[in-house]
Order: structure tokens, then sequence, then C-alpha cells
């Protein structure tokens, strides 16, 4: 669906920025930006969720260590929201 926005223009050109850094578009962003907001339960900006879900990190010799799991992209949203999702990911 279309639709006109009417952002601040900083906002809206740190957006096209990390949009263009990521290989993504400005749509995607926007939209991953509003899947986060509506995932969250859209509680108030700087409000924290109890028991927020950490990245998925890989752990050895059952230590863990800083990283991330193997495979997980940390360009992408999408694969971190999934990830942080997918409880088989720990």
């Amino acid at each position: 669906m279309k639709t006109t926005l009417d952002l601040n223009d900083a906002l809206l050109a740190n957006a096209k920025s990390l949009a263009a850094r990521q290989r993504s578009s400005l749509t995607r962003l926007i939209e991953e930006g509003l899947e986060l907001r509506l995932r969250a339960g859209a509680r108030p900006v700087g409000a924290r969720r109890k028991g927020a879900p950490t990245v998925p990190v890989f752990s050895v010799g059952g230590k863990r260590k800083r990283g991330l799991a193997a495979g997980l992209n940390p360009l992408s949203n999408k694969a971190m929201l999934e990830a942080v999702d997918d409880d088989t990911a720990r």
C-alpha cells in the first residue's frame, strides 16, 4: 500500500543513509522499524520490557563467549529479529 509520511529531514536523511549502507530500501527499513514497535506491544519509547530476549551468541565448552551465533547476519534487522524470536537458536 502506498502512503505519504511527513518525516523530520534529519531522520529521513539518516534512514536513507542506513538503508543504503545495508543495501536495502527505505521502505524495508521503515517496515522493519514498525515491526519492532508492534512486537514490543507499542510500549513507550525508552520503556524496558521484562525478560527482554537476548541476541543468540555462540558458546565454547559451555562458556559464553562474545560473538553472534554462526550464520547470523548482523547487518539484517530481519535476521536479528528472527534469531531473537527463535528459541532453538539459543
